[in-house]
């Protein structure tokens, strides 16, 4: 019971009814809703995770893999049948030291040679061309750092290396894998020398012949496109260039070569201050056969009865190959240190002392 002037409390049926609690959908939801009927082809791509694996070949060349993705490969790369090369020198070609100095100071002392370096590369990639760094890399030290408190013995110098080799990748940001090659020693790996382009080719397993075995006819080979293939460098015995070992190693691979003025940025061909050697220039092509096949002139001919021909040059320069494929069809014989296990070579065959000499190829009738 109420008392007389007191408010009767209202029934329940009687009470204002609040309108229900919104539930608050979150953005996130609607997105992965309309994400989820949207074709694979629209839907956004995540970033694919990215490393650099390093070995050392021969304690003297230094190869480098940039990996994108799981398997390190793209699907378009694991594609290709031919493949074509777009390589390039490192420093004074792809970067420069931010300092401007001749060389870098530190792993984070480097910028873009030329702003366009980046857009230059992802439009070679997206044109298919497999891209691959080639450089000389003599300041670099292989000797493990013996003071080393971690589990890492490399170098300093190495160590810098492969930190703004691997900044300067994850900074330009391809969904392509890229190969880095560098020599430490003056080998056969160093340009103009063509070690690392044969490791290279050996790595990416590619055939650079057109004699393919009954074995391999029935399955995909890959073969390197020579004439779509090109380097860039800065050493092209321009005026004020320290050498013309990059235009020389282009020539010795038998490809096509540009400087950077000419590549980023389509200045024209600078002349060439310093003989450049170019063996073609010395194998004259004779007239056109009747065929339509041109002929090249051999690059060894007898010129009398009793010959001795001396082929000097460093290890692995192919002195022994000349002799085998050149010589020795002529009736020559061959006379080294490696057979004569000294290295007076001229000593047996003329009798005379105190003379060395790397390789003899005579001829006696």
């Amino acid at each position: 019971m109420t008392s007389p002037g007191s408010k009767r409390p209202l029934s329940s049926t009687e009470r204002a009814i609040s309108p229900p609690t919104k539930k608050k959908v979150k953005a996130e939801a609607s997105v992965t809703m309309a994400n989820f009927f949207k074709p694979a082809s629209q839907k956004p791509k995540s970033s694919q995770p990215k490393k650099v694996s390093w070995h050392i070949v021969n304690n003297s060349c230094i190869v480098g893999r940039y990996l994108v993705g799981q398997k390190g490969e793209t699907q378009n790369e694991e594609q290709k049948n031919e493949i074509k090369i777009a390589a390039f020198d490192f420093d004074h070609t792809l970067i420069m030291p931010k300092s401007n100095g001749r060389f870098s100071r530190s792993a984070s002392d480097w910028k873009w040679w030329d702003s366009s370096v980046p857009s230059k590369l992802k439009q070679l990639a997206a044109d298919g061309y497999t891209l691959v760094i080639v450089s000389n890399q003599k300041a670099v030290s292989l000797k493990p750092d013996g003071k080393a408190k971690t589990g890492n013995s490399d170098s300093k110098s190495l160590s810098i290396l492969k930190e703004k080799i691997t900044t300067v990748l994850d900074t330009l940001d391809l969904d392509v894998s890229i190969s880095i090659y560098a020599a430490t020693q003056y080998d056969e790996y160093r340009k103009p020398r063509m070690g690392m382009w044969r490791e290279m080719v050996k790595d990416l397993g590619l055939d650079m012949t057109d004699d393919v075995d009954e074995k391999e006819a029935s399955r995909p080979v890959k073969t390197l496109d020579l004439e779509s293939s090109i380097f860039v460098g800065d050493a092209a015995g321009r005026k004020g260039d320290h050498s013309c070992c990059d235009r020389n190693f282009a020539a010795n691979v038998g490809i096509q070569f540009k400087t950077p003025e000419e590549f980023f940025r389509d200045e024209p061909p600078a002349p060439v201050e310093v003989d450049v050697f170019d063996p073609k220039n010395y194998m004259g092509m004779d007239t056109p056969s009747t065929d339509g096949v041109d002929k090249i002139s051999p690059p060894f001919t007898k010129q009398s009865d009793t010959e001795l021909v001396l082929l000097c040059g460093s290890p692995g320069s192919g002195k022994s190959t000349f002799y085998w494929k050149h010589l020795q069809p002529l009736g020559y014989e061959r006379v080294n240190q490696d057979i004569l296990k000294t290295v007076r070579c001229l000593s047996p065959l003329l009798g005379l002392s105190n003379i060395s000499c790397p390789c003899i190829h005579a001829y006696t009738d």
